[in-house]
C-alpha cells in the first residue's frame, strides 16, 4: 500500500508498504480520511521519529473486523487512538487518557500501529467505533479533536456566564470555543498570533473578540477588556509565552486548563499565580465518553465540524500541507488527507 513516511525535518515522503494485517484481533481498516493534526506538525518539524507513518484522526471502512463480531466487512468506523492498559488505577477510574500505556502502541504514534497516512491501518479492537450513517467521512476526522476539546472544557467547568479566554485558534482552540458556548459562556476571547486564523475565527460565530498576541500591550488590553480577568483560560499553544499570558489574564480565583504541550522546561510568572490563587489543571486526549459524545454531537448536527475543513489532499500533496500549515501566514484551520 502507499503511505507517507516521516525522512527528516519537514520531509514527508511518498512509500510503499505491506498492508497492515490483523493482529491481536486489530481491525483492519481502509482509510478514507485522515487529519492533520498539531502533534504530527511537530512530528514534521523535528523530522522524528523517523520512518513513522502518521495519522491519529481517522476514519473508514473495515476490511477486516478482527475480534470485533459486531462488525463486518464494508462497516463505516473511527477509532480511539490510544492504548490503554484496562488495568491500572487511572483506566479502572476511567481515565484511559492518562495511563501510562495509552501512547505505546496509539495509532499514527508509534510504529506497532501505523496510522493514516496510508490507504489501510490496523486499530485495537476496543477502540473501534461504528459511525452513524450521519457523520461523513470527513466529519469523522474531527472527532478526536473536538474530543480533546471537549475534554479541556470539561476540566475548567464552564458554566452559564462564565467568560472564557482561548489561547490558540488552531482547530482545539475553535471546538473548545464551540464547547464553551454550548455550557453557556456569556463572553469568548481568543488570543492568537496569526490574525489571519484570528479574523477567519470570528467568522464562525462562537468567538465575540480576537487579540493579537504580537501585541507588547496584550496583557493589559485583555485585562482591561475583561474587568479584571477570565474566569476561564483555555491554553492551546503549550509555549511560555501563552502559559505565561494564560496566568497574567485569568482573574483571581480562576482556572486555567493547559492542553498545549511544550516538551521542555518552561519559566512561568510563579509570583501572579500564586497571589490570584491560580488553578492550573493539565489537559491530556479525552476518556472513551467524551469521544463518544462527540460523535453523537456531530451527528445530531450540534456542532459543526466540516466547516473547518479548508482542504482536502492527497498523499502526494501531505508535505506541502504541513509547510503551509507549519508557516505562520495561512488562515486555513484544518486539512484532511484522503489516501
Amino acid at each position: 500500500m502507499k503511505c507517507v513516511k516521516i525522512k527528516g525535518a519537514k520531509d514527508l515522503q511518498i512509500a510503499t508498504v505491506k498492508k497492515p494485517v490483523s493482529h491481536d484481533g486489530a481491525v483492519v481498516i481502509r482509510v478514507k480520511a485522515c487529519g492533520i493534526c498539531g502533534s504530527d506538525l511537530h512530528y514534521f518539524e523535528i523530522g522524528a521519529p523517523l520512518e513513522l507513518i502518521m495519522g491519529h484522526e481517522f476514519s473508514g471502512v473495515v476490511v477486516d473486523p478482527g475480534a470485533r463480531s459486531d462488525l463486518k466487512v464494508g462497516d463505516r468506523v473511527t477509532g480511539l487512538p490510544i492504548s490503554p492498559c484496562l488495568e491500572c488505577e487511572a483506566c479502572k477510574s476511567g481515565h484511559i487518557q492518562y495511563c501510562e500505556h495509552t501512547w505505546e502502541k496509539a495509532v499514527g504514534l508509534s510504529y506497532e500501529y501505523s496510522g493514516g497516512y496510508a490507504e489501510y491501518l490496523a486499530c485495537r479492537p476496543d477502540m473501534v467505533k461504528k459511525l452513524p450513517d450521519k457523520v461523513t467521512f470527513y466529519g469523522a476526522t474531527l472527532v478526536e479533536p473536538s474530543a480533546v476539546s471537549l475534554h479541556a472544557i470539561n476540566l475548567a467547568n464552564v458554566k452559564i456566564g462564565d467568560s472564557v479566554l482561548i489561547i490558540g485558534g488552531g482547530i482545539i482552540g475553535l471546538m473548545a470555543a464551540e464547547f464553551a458556548k454550548l455550557n453557556g459562556a456569556s463572553y469568548i476571547a481568543l488570543m492568537e498570533t496569526n490574525m489571519k486564523r484570528g479574523k477567519k475565527a470570528l467568522k464562525y460565530g462562537k468567538i465575540n473578540e480576537v487579540f493579537n498576541a504580537n501585541d507588547k500591550d496584550i496583557v493589559a488590553k485583555v485585562l482591561k477588556k475583561s474587568k479584571g480577568g477570565f474566569d476561564k483560560v483555555i491554553e492551546c499553544c503549550g509555549n511560555q509565552y501563552a502559559v505565561s499570558e494564560a496566568i497574567m489574564t485569568v482573574k483571581p480565583g480562576g482556572t486555567i486548563v493547559l492542553v498545549g504541550v511544550s516538551i521542555k522546561n518552561i519559566e512561568i510568572p510563579m509570583m501572579s499565580a500564586v497571589m490570584k490563587e491560580v488553578t492550573m489543571q493539565g489537559a491530556i486526549a479525552y476518556n472513551e465518553k467524551e469521544f463518544e459524545d462527540c460523535i453523537s454531537l456531530i451527528e445530531k448536527k450540534i456542532i459543526d465540524v466540516e466547516k473547518y475543513i479548508d482542504a482536502k489532499v492527497g498523499l502526494e500533496k501531505v508535505n506541502d500541507a504541513c509547510l503551509e500549515l507549519t508557516s505562520g501566514k495561512t488562515d486555513k484551520i484544518k486539512i484532511v488527507i484522503k489516501p
